[in-house]
């Protein structure tokens, strides 16, 4: 079994989003074999259709550039690219919470793609405070600190936030279950 440890951004606004709609700009990634070996990474931005305006908070928070989603490809060209480089049909994604897996099951919706390559998924971040027997789920931020870690690279940045959340996954990879 290969683990695919991935982190989404997605468009945002200080207060609700125009049409109700969050987009994903941003899929990081990271695939590990089942000892927790690196295997390989994906990046990629996203545009997105509904909203492609960045909003200034957006721009601030992940320092994703209007140019970036602009020149980027859209959400089914990216989920395509994305299935491919996972490559495998004994895999399990991985995120901190549900909100990422949430946001690919919408962006699937959106883009009519079947969403059967989602079916596999584990919260880290709920296995994470049962495992440690914590009253509340914690940020990863703080997972980071409780392993004894600095978080590394861009906060807000999809890319960095998955390559961080292996730290945490490899240290708890015989404890978890899946």
């Amino acid at each position: 079994m290969n683990f695919i440890i991935y982190d989404l951004e997605a468009t945002c606004w200080m207060g609700r989003p125009p049409y109700g709609v969050q987009e994903i700009i941003e899929v990081g990634a990271v695939k590990l074999n089942m000892y927790g070996d690196y295997l390989s990474s994906f990046n990629r931005f996203v545009q997105p259709m509904v909203n492609p305006k960045l909003s200034r908070f957006c721009k601030r928070l992940t320092s994703i550039r209007q140019e970036d989603v602009n020149r980027a490809s859209l959400f089914d060209q990216v989920a395509h690219d994305f299935i491919e480089w996972i490559d495998s049909d004994d895999y399990l994604l991985c995120s901190w919470g549900e909100q990422d897996i949430k946001f690919l099951q919408n962006d699937c919706k959106l883009h009519k793609i079947d969403t059967d390559w989602l079916a596999h998924h584990a919260d880290l971040k709920e296995q994470y405070y049962k495992s440690y027997g914590l009253k509340n789920p914690v940020s990863l931020s703080k997972a980071l600190d409780m392993e004894g870690y600095e978080f590394e690279g861009v906060p807000h940045r999809a890319i960095s936030d998955a390559q961080n959340l292996v730290r945490v996954f490899r240290s708890q990879i015989d404890i978890w279950v899946y």
